[in-house]
C-alpha cells in the first residue's frame, strides 16, 4: 500500500485518543504513515474526562494536556458531533477506512436487582455524574430536596457522588460547573449522606489519594463506625499484596479512631452493609434496608440475617457503569462488552469480525483507572498493525480523507473539528476569566456547535 494507512477511531475519550497515539508511534507511521480520522458523538472531545470526572478534580482533567498533544499532530483530524450509526454506519467506515476501532467506553448506570430500585427518588450515578458535568444531552435540573442521601458501592465514583452532595454550592463554584448546575446544588437539601458497602475496609475499591481528599472540604465531616474495621485472613492476604488496598485500609482506621467534629455536613462510610431493599412509601423513596455481612475467613462475605432500616429519602447506585449496544457489532449483554480477541471483534462464529477493533472500556468492561486503556490501545493497535503487515485488511473503497467529509455533507451532519475545540475551549475559559475560574462549561449542544465555528 502506498498510500497511508486510513483507520477510523468511534469515540474521542482518553480511549479513542491513547490509540491514535499507539499508532502515532508505529513503525507504520513512518512509512508509508498513518491518517486517523477520529469521531465523537459530542461536540466536544475528551470524553470521561470532560464529562465523567467530578468538577473539582482538576488534577485528574489534567490529562488533558496530554491528550491534547497528540489531537495536535497533523496525521489525526477530529470529527466532533458525528453519530454512530446514525451518520456512519459500519459498512460507511470500512468504505472510507481501512480499519475501524471502537472506543465508545460506557456511559449508562449498570442495572441492580433490588427491590423497589425503580421508585422515585432511585438515582443512577452515571446520570447524576452526566449533569453536574454539563452533558449536552441530559436534563438541565436534578431533585436535590432529600437531606438524607444513601449511595450503595465503594468506588471512586460512589466518592464523587457523596461529595458532589455534601459540599456546599460555593465550594464548587470555583471550579467549572455550568451555571444551571450551580443553581441546582445551591437547593441542595443533603447534609447527611451514608455510602454503603457490603463487604470490608480491604475490599474497598477507592483509590488511596481520592478517599483522603473526602476529609479536606471544610463543610464535610467523614465518619467511620469503629465496628466496620474487621479484618479476615483474606482481608489481611488483601493488604499486603496490595499496596493500595493497604493505604485505604489505614485512612479507614484512623478516621474510625477519632472523636467526630462540627463540621455542618457529614458522609458515613458504612461496611458490612449489603442492600436488600429501597424501602418506598406513596412511590417514592422512603428508606433503605440493609443486612449486616460478616467475613467468611476468604475475604468474602456472607449474611448475618440482621437488618437494619435507613431513614433516607433518596439513593444512588454507583454500582458500575454499562456499555452501549453498537449496531452491526456482537455485543455479550453480562459483560457489556464486544466480545473480542486482544482487541479484534469476535463474530458469533468466533472467526474475526474483518477489520474491526475496539478499545478501552467497551472491550474490558468498565474497570481500572482512566492510565489502563493505554494498555488497551497499543495492545489493540498491535493486532491492527499486524492484520495490516499480513494483508488480512481488504482495504478502503474510497480512501480519500475528503470522501468521509463529502458524505457526512450529503446527510447534514454539522460536525465540528479539532479548531472548532480550541475556540469552544478559548471561549469557556473567557467566561470563568472575570470570576477567577478556568472556565465555565458551555452545556447546550446548539452553543457548542455556535461556539466552535469560525
Amino acid at each position: 500500500m502506498s498510500r497511508p494507512l486510513r483507520v477510523a477511531i468511534v469515540g474521542a475519550g482518553p480511549a479513542g485518543i491513547y490509540a491514535a497515539d499507539a499508532l502515532l508511534k508505529s513503525d507504520a507511521a513512518r512509512e508509508p504513515g498513518v491518517s486517523i480520522d477520529l469521531f465523537e458523538r459530542l461536540p466536544a472531545p475528551f470524553g470521561l474526562i470532560r464529562y465523567g470526572v467530578a468538577p473539582d478534580h482538576p488534577r485528574i482533567k489534567g490529562i488533558v494536556t496530554a491528550l491534547h498533544q497528540v489531537l495536535d499532530k497533523p496525521q489525526v483530524r477530529l470529527l466532533g458531533n458525528v453519530d454512530y450509526p446514525a451518520d456512519l454506519t459500519l459498512d460507511d467506515l470500512h468504505r472510507f477506512y481501512d480499519a475501524a476501532v471502537f472506543a465508545t467506553g460506557a456511559s449508562a448506570d449498570r442495572a441492580l436487582d433490588l427491590p423497589g430500585i425503580e421508585l422515585a427518588g432511585s438515582y443512577g450515578a452515571a446520570d447524576f455524574v452526566s449533569w453536574y458535568d454539563g452533558h449536552p444531552d441530559v436534563p438541565r435540573e436534578w431533585p436535590l430536596e432529600a437531606v438524607k442521601v444513601a449511595v450503595l458501592g465503594v468506588g471512586n465514583v460512589a466518592l464523587d457522588v457523596a461529595r458532589i452532595l455534601a459540599k456546599t454550592a460555593e465550594e464548587l463554584l470555583p471550579t467549572e460547573i455550568p451555571p444551571n448546575v450551580h443553581d441546582g446544588l445551591k437547593r441542595n437539601r443533603a447534609v447527611e449522606v451514608h455510602v454503603f458497602g457490603r463487604r470490608g475496609p480491604a475490599q474497598a475499591k477507592f483509590s488511596p489519594l481520592e478517599l483522603r481528599e473526602l476529609d479536606h472540604s471544610p463543610s464535610i465531616e467523614v465518619v467511620v463506625d469503629p465496628e466496620d474495621i474487621d479484618y479476615d485472613e483474606g482481608s489481611i492476604a488483601e493488604r499486603r499484596g496490595n499496596k493500595q488496598a493497604d493505604m485505604v485500609a489505614n485512612t479507614l482506621e484512623r478516621w474510625a479512631i477519632r472523636d467526630p467534629g462540627d463540621r455542618p455536613h457529614r458522609i458515613h462510610l458504612h461496611f458490612f452493609e449489603s442492600p436488600t431493599e429501597v424501602l418506598g412509601a406513596d412511590g417514592a423513596v422512603a428508606g433503605l434496608r440493609t443486612e449486616r455481612t460478616e467475613l467468611d475467613g476468604t475475604g468474602n462475605v456472607r449474611g448475618t440475617g440482621r437488618f437494619t432500616d435507613w431513614d433516607v429519602q433518596a439513593v444512588y447506585r454507583a454500582v458500575g457503569y454499562y456499555s452501549d449496544e453498537l449496531p452491526k457489532l456482537p455485543f455479550d449483554p453480562v459483560a457489556g462488552t464486544v466480545p473480542n480477541e486482544a482487541g479484534r471483534v469476535l463474530a458469533a462464529d468466533g472467526s474475526h469480525q474483518q477489520a474491526t477493533y475496539v478499545t478501552g472500556w467497551i472491550k474490558r468492561g468498565p474497570v481500572g483507572l482512566i492510565g489502563h486503556t493505554k494498555g488497551d490501545a497499543n495492545e489493540t493497535v498491535a493486532c491492527l498493525l499486524a492484520d495490516h503487515a499480513a494483508g488480512r485488511l481488504p482495504g478502503a473503497a474510497e480512501p480519500d480523507p475528503e470522501a468521509v467529509l463529502a458524505h457526512l455533507a450529503e446527510r447534514g451532519v454539522r460536525w465540528t473539528s479539532w479548531a472548532g475545540w480550541q475556540r469552544l475551549d478559548a471561549h469557556e475559559r473567557a467566561l470563568g476569566a472575570p470570576e477567577g475560574r478556568e472556565r465555565v462549561k458551555v452545556v447546550e449542544r446548539a452553543e457548542m456547535l455556535r461556539r466552535s465555528e469560525g
